[in-house]
């Protein structure tokens, strides 16, 4: 079997890797010839300029790559065709739509799976992982995966698995920007929705904008939404029915009502498939913090708080439930200027010190421009390395608290890593 994949962002490199994973032939292209190929699994390439740098083909094994253009001719020659989520809506992917040739058409076995959607702006990684745990211990074959950015392989590799395995359920985590793709690609016959935040308002443009997207996205299913969540009326409107979810009030690890509106949600729907209330509860209480989200850790006299916080509402129900000694905030990307606005909610809740460290991009100067904008009277520190965080922490360990968190997962993984370990010395 052959595919292309059209569009090499994080999903469309997920793909290529997890068709090469389950023994296709793929071709692979993009119009930029500059794109990180950072994270392709393509091993023994060798590399054909083709026009002065304006267009490269990289052939391996079982794979092309051609950068800068397109080949018509491969593509036909392909039995499926694996569109990057942006494109869906597009008058190409239109075209596919019309001739059954994306992907999820022609392996279509993950249909016929109850499947379940979790969306929204913060949580859905942690709710999705809550949701497997409960499920897995009432013994169900749950197969998880989705949003490529989440730290999930990608859309194409859960309808890969899907179709190769048997399951009970499919536990799907989509990202606010890719609603109409999924609803397009998976038959939910459930979704919940964890809140609705200001992130991707680069994509969104407005909340406005968001909340209609997740209006078309609930047509006529059966969803999860928080008893307090903005637009409900909206959204029971467009559902065939809404459930309403409610904070935890049994034991529970993680820290922050957030979490406690992650099990929640959780909770809610594990009701929903008559889930016993103690396997629930037993599932909840041993659930674990996911790796690169909001964990605790005891060094010293100091706990150090470390999770992914990309947006500003994320920051906002951490700090609105913890003073912190110190901030410390990895940086976005260059073109995402609406990120920096975490720094904005550092600044409301003034700490002794903001450190800045590269997360997805060294925009330290960008950040640090924007700390001094906004008037920030406390100590702005800026690092290169683990070594020079970890230098820091130990500085700060005798105050109360201090929270690491801002853009860069993986960054904000290593980190995590080595504060775990430190902190497990410690208490040896």
């Amino acid at each position: 079997m052959k595919a292309a994949v059209i569009g090499l962002g994080v999903e469309g490199k997920k793909a290529v890797n997890s068709l090469l994973k389950h023994g296709w032939e793929v071709y692979a292209t993009d119009l930029n010839i500059n794109v990180d190929l950072e994270g392709l699994n393509v091993p023994r390439l060798s590399m054909n300029m083709l026009d002065s740098e304006q267009t490269v083909s990289i052939v391996g094994e079982n794979i092309t790559l051609d950068l800068g253009f397109t080949n018509p001719y491969a593509i036909e020659q392909c039995d499926a065709i694996a569109i990057s989520p942006s494109m869906y809506g597009g008058a190409f992917a239109e075209k596919l739509l019309q001739d059954g040739h994306l992907l999820s058409d022609v392996l279509d076995k993950h249909k016929d799976i109850f499947t379940i959607g979790i969306t929204g702006t913060n949580g859905k990684t942690t709710t999705v992982h809550m949701i497997k745990t409960i499920l897995e211990d009432a013994g169900k074959r749950v197969l998880v995966g989705g949003n490529g950015g989440g730290g999930f392989s990608g859309y194409y590799d859960l309808i890969l698995e899907a179709n190769e395995g048997e399951y009970d359920i499919l536990l799907v985590e989509v990202c606010d920007m890719t609603l109409d793709f999924c609803r397009y690609c998976f038959d939910f016959d459930m979704i919940g929705l964890t809140n609705i935040g200001n992130d991707h308002m680069d994509v969104h443009k407005t909340i406005a904008n968001y909340k209609n997207s997740l209006v078309r996205f609930f047509d006529d299913k059966l969803i999860f939404t928080a008893f307090n969540q903005d637009f409900n009326s909206d959204f029971k409107e467009s559902a065939s029915k809404c459930i309403p979810y409610f904070e935890y009030q049994d034991e529970l690890q993680l820290f922050g009502k957030f979490n406690l509106l992650n099990a929640g949600l959780a909770t809610a729907i594990a009701r929903e498939l008559k889930v016993p209330k103690d396997v629930i509860r037993s599932s909840l209480a041993q659930f674990k913090a996911v790796e690169g989200r909001l964990d605790v850790y005891k060094i010293n006299d100091a706990l150090v708080y470390v999770g992914k916080t990309d947006n500003s509402d994320a920051l906002a129900s951490i700090l609105s439930e913890k003073d912190f000694y110190a901030i410390f905030i990895g940086t976005p990307r260059h073109n995402e200027d609406h990120r920096l606005d975490i720094l904005d909610v550092a600044v409301k809740y003034n700490p002794e010190v903001i450190v800045l460290f590269p997360g997805l991009d060294d925009t330290l100067d960008i950040a640090i421009y924007r700390l001094n904008s906004l008037g920030y009277m406390g100590n702005i520190i800026t690092v290169n390395s683990l070594d020079q965080i970890i230098e820091l922490v130990a500085e700060y360990s005798h105050e109360d608290a201090i929270l690491i968190g801002g853009n860069g997962q993986d960054t904000i993984i290593e980190i995590q890593e080595r504060i775990k370990l430190i902190s497990e010395k410690l208490s040896d």
